[in-house]
């Protein structure tokens, strides 16, 4: 007997089930129709980004911390990330090296595809190779986003323009790259990425920043077909959507990266990422959890970085003069020898510097005429420690003392590493590759000058106890005075305790509740406003001229209609009653024409104000940058002597030393004869005029903040000579140091770097693009680039005091050729054609 036909009401009931079902087997979307927009805006999601139909992958603005930021304004990425995931991971990101403001915008057009703008309207960038026109685009629950035409043809999509996250369905083809970022909370792109040659191997390797030269690789997956074409080559790096990760091959082959049994992804998130420090991972995270929003890493390649990566010409994992040690994971822990510190004390993985300077080769023959390098020298000793390959001498059989004599003679060794006790290897700075390796039998010695070892007890009678100075904020403060404690009678003891309670009472019995400026800025001749009067002469700060770190500048006028400039510091600094009397005490008392004037303050409750004189042609910055043409050549040169002149004061003609901090085209006022005007010195650091350093916080400006702020080393005015010095560089070539700042391609070059380059090929044309009335004064153009280079040098004592830059400016002193300004440069000193 023949079953019954489905009757037409099931067949009816199956047709509506499959109509109701048909979405859910496919991939569920977000539809975006051309013209949709959003802005970055704080504490507000729904304004700042897309969401894929299930919500759990988000498309829009993300705020940065302030490590993507040298500024106070609070900075955003737009990406994409896990939105269901407390930390909500980023997988994708559009301008890492270039966060944008609040308020800036992205929108869906026509022509371009995405297209991010600034709150101006400039274009920061847009989805790439937009061949038709634009349709429609789709956010989908893979977390890909595509740019459709008419025609239903694909224009882009993000997982086709990968960052550091591949995710599972997405794939990687041939010349294809993932690359890693700067760091866990800086998306700038760092110095690894994965790549799928042509040749068909998968290869991770470092690249040489800020260019894109790819260094040995270390690690590679062997999908490469053979010469004669017998064995199939790799084609594609696929990311399968049950989360296994391989090589697929022309044949169909597959090449698994590991063999570690996957989650299901119906339960997990996954995703594999090249991470920062150049580890691949591949994370789980459950779907359902209410966790802190940690992953679980999987696996991970390569099994040793600190090993795997010795490069001939790069950096190596941790930087130069770093050392690698392998840690949980197998990431890559990066540390600094004994008497090092780190470049960046944000960035412990981008190098280390010594916090001393090791003399040249006629300094040291001068230092021995007077002693033994013995006297001068000394060794820090690291066990299983080497800095393959970057030897320029290898001695053996050569034991240890004999190696050891040998770099301490040698006046271009700084280190010498001894290898299973009997090969010698010499090695001068900058080190890479640095490596702790228990395997393998290494000693290494790295010379250190005995003159800057710990402080040695002091003769200052106000200071006792040894190895102590004047506000040396140090607990070993607390432990010698406990020692001595310790060391004396009960009784004396208490005596001890109660006359020193009975003095901190009477001491803070004394100390008054408040400075009255009004009491102790009578020298000054500054005149004491109160806060209605600056309240009406500026309209209720009406009219904003700009503002810094420490507070706004309002235009004013205050009687006999005399324009005026007025601070208003803003009450969200800790230390702005601290800036404030610094200003006030300093600047009212400088009097040069190349300083602004101050004319006087205010001090009323929790108000403080100061009030300048008025310039009327605004900032240097706004000169050199903005305006539809250059400045003259001439008009450079006069403002480029005026700010010199002014520093030169500041250092050594004025009463008190002052080291500005933060020299920069923004603190370079223009009066109405673009006379140039040094401000702001919220930032200055004071020194009495018989001190000659100060150790004191990082301060000053992304771009002209010289490098011993980074190296624990003393602070000097010569930071002001190498911000003078970028400075200078950015008068000559009107352009700024900041390139993300000026836009186009060459913000991609540091400037220092490409002028030094021009310098040496002799290319001075480039340097001020063909500027005919500077090239018409070509010796003067030449000296004054030189004069720059002097100032930028690396190591400050071979920068010229802004005395000897004011008569190299002036032509009252030769201009020698400068070294190369980069210590840690492979570059050499050319005398320009």
């Amino acid at each position: 007997m023949n079953p019954p036909s489905p009757s037409p009401v099931s067949i009816h009931h199956m047709l509506h089930l499959w109509l109701f079902l048909f979405p859910v087997l496919c991939v569920a979307q977000t539809n975006i129709t051309v013209g949709s927009s959003f802005t970055a805006a704080n504490g507000n999601s729904s304004m700042s980004s897309w969401l894929s139909p299930s919500r759990e992958f988000a498309f829009g603005f993300r705020s940065l911390s302030n490590g993507n930021n040298a500024k106070d304004e609070r900075l955003f990425l737009l990406s994409i990330w896990y939105n269901k995931i407390p930390s909500e991971t980023v997988v994708w990101f559009a301008n890492g090296d270039r966060p944008v403001p609040e308020n800036s915008k992205l929108a869906l057009t026509s022509n371009l595809g995405l297209v991010l703008t600034d709150p101006q309207g400039e274009e920061l960038w847009k989805s790439e190779n937009i061949l038709g026109d634009v349709s429609r685009a789709i956010f989908n629950d893979t977390g890909n986003f595509v740019i459709f035409d008419s025609k239903s043809e694909k224009l882009w999509e993000s997982f086709k323009d990968p960052r550091d996250t591949l995710l599972p369905s997405q794939t990687l083809g041939k010349n294809k790259l993932l690359f890693s970022r700067r760091s866990e909370e800086i998306f700038s792109r760092g110095k690894f990425q994965l790549r799928m040659l042509d040749s068909g191997d998968l290869v991770l390797n470092t690249i040489n920043l800020p260019s894109n030269y790819a260094n040995e690789e270390y690690n590679i997956t062997k999908t490469a077909g053979d010469s004669n074409g017998s064995a199939s080559s790799g084609k594609e790096l696929v990311f399968s959507d049950s989360g296994s990760l391989f090589v697929s091959k022309e044949n169909g082959g597959e090449v698994y990266l590991s063999q570690e049994k996957v989650p299901l992804a119906s339960d997990f998130y996954l995703r594999v990422t090249l991470d920062f420090d150049g580890v691949l991972t591949q994370y789980y995270h459950p779907r359902n959890s209410s966790t802190d929003g940690s992953w679980s890493i999987l696996w991970t390649q390569p099994e040793n970085i600190c090993s795997d990566v010795v490069s001939q010409g790069g950096v190596g994992v941790c930087g130069y003069n770093s050392i690698c040690t392998l840690g949980e994971h197998n990431r890559p822990n990066c540390g600094c020898p004994d008497r090092y510190t780190l470049l960046d004390p944000s960035d412990e993985h981008g190098g280390c510097v010594p916090n001393f300077t090791l003399s040249s080769c006629s300094e040291d023959e001068e230092k021995q005429n007077h002693g033994s390098a013995e006297d001068i020298y000394t060794f820090v000793e690291l066990k299983n420690t080497g800095f393959p390959p970057s030897n320029y001498a290898q001695l053996g059989p050569f034991p240890m003392d004999e190696c050891r004599n040998s770099c301490l003679h040698d006046c271009m060794c700084a280190v010498a590493v001894l290898v299973d006790g009997k090969t010698c290897k010499k090695k001068s700075l900058p080190l890479s590759n640095g490596r702790f390796d228990p395997r393998y039998n290494w000693m290494a010695m790295i010379k250190v000058p005995k003159s800057d070892l710990p402080l040695t007890p002091t003769n200052d009678s106000k200071f006792p106890i040894p190895g102590l100075k004047a506000k040396e904020k140090n607990p070993r403060t607390w432990i010698l005075a406990g020692s001595l404690l310790l060391g004396t009678s009960v009784f004396v003891n208490i005596l001890f305790i109660g006359a020193s309670t009975l003095g901190f009472c009477v001491i803070y019995r004394k100390k008054p509740e408040k400075l009255n400026p009004r009491e102790n800025l009578v020298e000054t001749n500054l005149r004491c406003f109160t806060y209605q009067e600056l309240f009406k002469a500026t309209d209720g700060f009406k009219e904003e001229l700009g503002r810094g770190a420490f507070g706004i500048v309002y235009k004013g006028f205050i009687p006999s209609d005399v324009a005026v400039a007025v601070k208003k510091l803003t009450n969200v600094f800790q230390d702005k009653e601290k800036e404030f009397r610094t200003e006030v005490n300093v600047i009212g008392q400088t009097h040069h024409k190349n300083l602004v004037r101050l004319l006087g303050f205010c001090d009323e409750g929790q108000e403080r104000l100061l009030v300048y004189e008025f310039l009327s042609n605004g900032t240097l910055w706004s000169l050199l940058f903005t305006g539809e043409s250059r400045p003259s050549w001439n008009q450079r040169c006069q403002i480029a002597s005026a700010i010199a002149r002014g520093l030169l004061y500041l250092h050594e003609e004025c009463t008190m030393k002052i080291v500005h901090c933060d020299i920069k085209p923004r603190n370079i006022l223009l009066d109405e004869y673009y006379n140039a005007r040094i401000s702001d010195f919220g930032l200055a650091k004071l020194l009495k005029m018989d001190q000659s350093y100060t150790l004191t916080n990082i301060r000053g400006t992304r771009g002209y903040v010289a490098p011993e702020w980074f190296r624990s080393l003393p602070i000097t005015a010569k930071v002001d000579v190498y911000s003078y010095g970028v400075l200078l560089l950015e008068i000559i070539c009107c352009r700024s140091c900041l390139g993300g700042e000026m836009g186009g391609e060459r913000e991609r070059e540091l400037l220092t770097d490409w002028a030094y380059d021009c310098f040496v090929d002799g290319k001075l044309d480039a340097l001020v693009e063909g500027d005919i009335e500077a090239l018409s004064e070509r010796e003067k153009l030449t000296n004054l680039a030189m004069v720059a280079f002097w100032c930028v040098q690396e190591d400050p004592s071979l920068r010229p005091t802004m005395k000897k830059v004011t008569q190299m400016l002036d032509g009252t002193v030769e201009v020698p050729v400068p070294p190369c300004p980069f210590a840690f440069s492979s570059c050499t000193t050319i005398i320009p054609k």
